[in-house]
């Protein structure tokens, strides 16, 4: 006798499988539009089933994963992994971007801390007492 279910719900297997955190979420990104498969919009209620390849849009991320097995129930990261593979295409896309990111954020200057620390405001009481202001 075969266990395995037939399929699994698009919102309930992306939250799963870790790619949002609740399963609103993921509804809200099925909504919109932002988790195709086979080129067409995925709706929250669809079956997925395995062998089926997804893009999602997270925020500036991009996957492209092939589902691999289906569950309907969040478990530990390292499982989760276990259910999709992410493509090549997808890996080096997404590790140009980050490169990309890092590069543009060398060039700019980190602001100062909000407040001075302790040993700020002791160098400004020192300084205050030689100009005489304190």
């Amino acid at each position: 006798m075969d266990t395995a279910p037939p399929g699994v719900r698009a919102d309930i297997w992306l939250w799963a499988a870790r790619f949002f955190k609740t399963r609103a979420l993921a509804k809200q990104a099925l909504g919109a539009g932002k988790i195709t498969c086979a080129g067409v919009a995925c709706k929250p209620a669809r079956m997925l089933r395995a062998g089926e390849m997804l893009h999602i849009a997270r925020g500036e991320e991009r996957f492209e994963i092939e589902v691999l097995a289906l569950d309907n129930t969040r478990g530990p990261a390292a499982v989760a992994q276990t259910l999709y593979r992410e493509t090549e295409a997808s890996l080096a896309a997404r590790a140009a971007q980050r490169e990309q990111r890092r590069l543009q954020q060398a060039g700019t200057p980190r602001p100062p801390p909000a407040r001075p620390g302790k040993r700020d405001r002791r160098r400004i009481h020192a300084f205050k007492q030689i100009l005489g202001e304190d």
